[in-house]
């Protein structure tokens, strides 16, 4: 009979074929996948400067055991950083970092270095709200920082920023040579790292702003909060003079007091986070934006 024959033919053609052509095993479609998922990980966390990882796996579809996996694994080879609330490209982490090496106090280092992720996507919407000839006051908050530190690489044909903020003014010659730059004087608070006292609130009372962003310790029903007596005059002092005001808090912050009262919501006139607002606040922007 050929059917033997015959059998052993296709056997070995099919042998061959395999040898040449191996099917992918699951183990190495895996390890594909997981390749082109870390290639995209890092891709998008370029772009994006800094992710949490609640992010990462909403985009990519995986759980959380996989995203710290993987996260771990692009940490460990050195392709992106591990900061507190996410993670940030290389370029990001020491393009913030940078500065604090030389002319930041320490325990300022730190402040900077918490919720990295929630402080950019607050400084992205706030970066919107500036327009071509605003005179702007920024804060010594770190999460003002963010927003100073994006305004360094913009393209405003004209703008004017006033602050009290020993950082901003040691940058400053990093912003667009067209910026203009009014540093307030007075007493030096290490703590803040900025200029308080008497002496920066009557330079207040002579200018014009257009415009303030400032952040705090903390947001209730009662309003804005500070640990430090001082920086509450100032800032209480100076969103009486602006004519819109901001107020930038991540969502960490909601619901929790401080020691002194900086102003009650209604002296502001938005407030951005990287989180929905609470009701008391949503409601006080509405309010505004209805007048």
């Amino acid at each position: 009979m050929k059917i033997f024959p015959e059998i052993c033919r296709q056997a070995l053609t099919r042998e061959v074929y395999l040898c040449i052509f191996p099917p992918e095993s699951s183990k190495v479609k895996r390890r594909s996948m997981k390749s082109l998922r870390a290639f995209e990980i890092v891709e998008y966390i370029e772009k994006h400067k800094f992710c949490s990882l609640a992010e990462l796996m909403e985009k990519f579809h995986v759980s959380q055991a996989t995203i710290h996996r993987d996260v771990s694994a692009l940490v460990k080879d050195g392709r992106i950083r591990k900061v507190h609330g996410g993670v940030a490209s290389l370029s990001s982490a020491q393009a913030l970092q940078a500065p604090g090496k030389d002319i930041m106090p320490s325990h300022y280092r730190e402040r900077m270095n918490i919720d990295m992720p929630a402080k950019e996507a607050i400084a992205r919407k706030a970066l919107r709200e500036i327009n071509d000839g605003d005179i702007i006051f920024l804060d010594s908050s770190t999460t003002v920082y963010y927003l100073a530190h994006m305004l360094q690489k913009s393209s405003f044909a004209n703008l004017t920023l006033i602050t009290n903020s020993v950082l901003i003014i040691q940058e400053f010659t990093n912003f667009p040579a067209n910026y203009f730059l009014v540093a307030l004087g007075g007493n030096f608070d290490l703590q803040l790292n900025a200029f308080l006292g008497q002496a920066a609130m009557r330079e207040l009372e002579h200018l014009q702003i257009d415009k303030s962003f400032i952040s705090g310790v903390g947001i209730t029903e009662s309003g804005v909060f500070s640990r430090h007596e001082n920086h509450t005059f100032f800032l209480h002092r100076m969103l009486e003079l602006s004519r819109t005001n901001y107020l930038l808090l991540n969502g960490s912050k909601f619901g929790k007091g401080g020691l002194y009262s900086i102003a009650p919501l209604e002296m502001f006139d938005k407030v951005i986070s990287e989180q929905r607002l609470p009701d008391y606040a949503e409601a006080v922007c509405i309010r505004k934006r209805d007048r």
